[in-house]
């Protein structure tokens, strides 16, 4: 790790020094096909001479609105280099959406994947005065009278005519400074206007090299490149600290093609949200519990050795004696054929973006695939805790990055007990809102995250809510909704969890099932159904899924207890507007989405008095 990198500049050039043959791989015709680092230099600057000949100048903005694909990294590093501020845009955003970004980001290119992403901007570019030039990465352009649209190729062939040039956009990187702006992320929350943190070259270096000290990522490491890049996550992890180590990136075709990549490239490491462990876990005790009598007895006397196993493995021991042999004959015979779904070769995977269920994490540290939970947001670029390998605690996110920065604490709880961050990695502000801007980072430069949280006793951090998301009951009473809905989703027969009560006199849930499960159990009960939709609205099933809430229920005090549900047929996806890019409930759109659901549950029970 070259701790002398201060800019994102400077780690491209010393990440591509590498000189590996592939760098990243991109799937073709079936097969991945891998890009050396020298073609990737080569590809970043001869883009950065073509915009630069076109016109684009330091300090003026670019967007780019892709899925994750090698042209997005390379558009990257060339704006960074240039001094060209990037807007990143969720491919996943509506033509709306995505020009409220384009305005408000001042861009004046953006760099479309497919014409299916330039459509979007097609559609909204009467109402884009600033923007100029459109970049279609992938497919023929349509003409269009009065508009500028450019292709990969044809940028690439301009650079190329200069190919003696290139040498003089190493010495461009050589201007950028550590304060200067990188990129614009907007977040993804669930407000109508959604804020730019305005993210600088060493906000993002500083939190590359203190994760480095916390992740065991290696040079001959390869990774799968799935969550946005457009989040920052995944943009500081699976790219920034890739290339930076000297890893391999691979990229995914699509979320929905995980499973099958993860077969196909193999890889050592893995960053994800909590949502796509939670699939795995699911699919696997599915698949169990679908198999014959012998299989389910052995993998069930597998699992609780393992779950014996793993207090010794989160504090970086072996479990010694019986327990070890026990261990050793369950990784044989059943772990290490659940961990081959996941490629075989996964040395640790990276949680982030929301709380990840201590279940879950046990589950994948007994099959021998230890996951490694951090907490941070945008604002934050985005690490502030991380658990380190010999001291995993289940159910926190780790000790902070850095003990204190500028004779301050690095991370305090305030009085009310929110959590508070002053680092090398906290944002320059919001984009042209000096207002949130002062609400965000107070006088003594401490970002407020609007989460809530407390310390263990090794300093290890346990989040318990979000400040704005607790529900206050009409009779007063305050509820956390995380830790339930996390607990609900424990359960076999439950995919995804909404709790509702702000300002209601009970809490009630919306419930999507892990439809795998219902309909098996559907099988056994001979119910007759269509589509899932006549599934959930049978008696019996909504019988069968409140019995299970009530063994969550006998964990609660009365006044958290679950009175009522409402199952939902189809999940909530990103797609549908209910989740947030990083997967995350938009609780108020969820609640305007289902709002006459909502309203049905409470006007059953219309003047019962809540329980206390």
């Amino acid at each position: 790790m070259n701790e002398s990198v201060t800019t994102i500049a400077e780690l491209f050039y010393a990440g591509v020094d590498h000189d590996l043959p592939n760098v990243m791989a991109v799937k073709q015709d079936g097969r991945y096909v891998p890009i050396s680092s020298g073609e990737l230099k080569a590809s970043v600057e001869r883009l950065a001479l073509a915009m630069y000949d076109r016109g684009l100048r330091p300090g003026q903005h670019v967007a780019i609105l892709s899925e994750n694909r090698p042209e997005w990294a390379i558009t990257d590093y060339a704006c960074a280099i240039s001094g060209l501020p990037s807007a990143t845009i969720y491919s996943t955003l509506i033509a709306t959406q995505s020009a409220f970004i384009l305005n408000n980001s001042t861009s004046r290119w953006v760099f479309c994947s497919n014409r299916g992403q330039l459509d979007k901007v097609l559609e909204q570019w009467p109402n884009l005065p600033r923007l100029e030039v459109a970049v279609l990465m992938d497919g023929d352009p349509p003409l269009v009278e009065g508009r500028s649209i450019l292709t990969w190729h044809q940028l690439q062939e301009e650079g190329r005519a200069q190919e003696a040039r290139r040498p003089e956009v190493r010495q461009w990187g050589l201007e950028r400074k550590p304060g200067d702006l990188l990129t614009l992320i907007y977040t993804s929350g669930t407000t109508a206007d959604p804020k730019g943190a305005m993210l600088s070259h060493g906000n993002i270096v500083s939190n590359v090299h203190a994760s480095l000290k916390v992740l065991p990522v290696q040079a001959s490491d390869r990774c799968l490149s799935f969550l946005p890049l457009t989040h920052i996550f995944e943009r500081m992890a699976g790219h920034f600290v890739m290339l930076h180590m000297g890893a391999s990136i691979y990229y995914a075709e699509s979320v929905n093609t995980v499973a099958q990549n993860l077969l196909e490239v193999r890889p050592t490491v893995l960053c994800s949200v909590p949502r796509i462990y939670e699939k795995i876990f699911a699919k696997v005790m599915d698949g169990v519990a679908g198999s014959g009598w012998n299989k389910r007895h052995l993998f069930h006397w597998a699992y609780h050795v393992g779950q014996r196993a793993v207090p010794f493995l989160y504090e970086g021991q072996a479990p010694k004696g019986w327990l070890g042999f026990q261990y050793a004959l369950a990784k044989r015979l059943v772990f290490s054929k659940v961990k081959a779904r996941t490629g075989g070769k996964i040395r640790f995977a990276v949680s982030g973006g929301a709380p990840l269920m201590p279940k879950v994490m046990e589950f994948f540290w007994a099959i021998g695939l230890p996951i490694l939970e951090g907490y941070g947001l945008t604002e934050t670029s985005p690490v502030i805790t991380a658990n380190r390998l010999g001291m995993v605690g289940p159910g926190t996110v780790g000790t902070p990055l850095y003990d204190t920065w500028e004779a301050k604490a690095f991370l305090k709880i305030a009085e009310d007990g929110e959590i508070l961050c002053h680092g090398p990695n906290v944002m320059l502000g919001y984009w042209d809102n000096p207002t949130a801007t002062a609400e965000a980072i107070d006088a003594e430069g401490y970002f407020h995250t609007g989460d809530i949280g407390e310390l263990d006793a090794l300093g290890r951090l346990k989040i318990t809510d979000r400040k704005k998301e607790l529900i206050i009951t009409s009779g007063g009473k305050k509820v956390a909704p995380q830790p339930i809905e996390n607990e609900l989703k424990t359960d076999k027969y439950v995919s995804q969890a909404v709790l509702i009560g702000d300002q209601r006199n009970f809490i009630s849930a919306l419930i999507v099932p892990n439809f795998d499960s219902l309909e098996r159990w559907a099988g056994y009960k001979k119910l007759h159904y269509a589509n899932h939709r006549e599934l959930v609205e049978q008696p019996i099933v909504m019988a069968k899924l409140m019995s299970r809430i009530e063994m969550v229920n006998a964990t609660l005090s009365n006044y958290e207890r679950i009175k009522k549900i409402s199952i939902l047929p189809d999940e909530l996806t990103v797609e549908n507007g209910a989740l947030t890019p990083s997967l995350k409930i938009k609780r108020r759109v969820v609640n305007q989405m289902y709002g006459g659901l909502i309203e049905g549950i409470y006007e059953v029970h219309k003047g019962e008095s809540e329980a206390h």
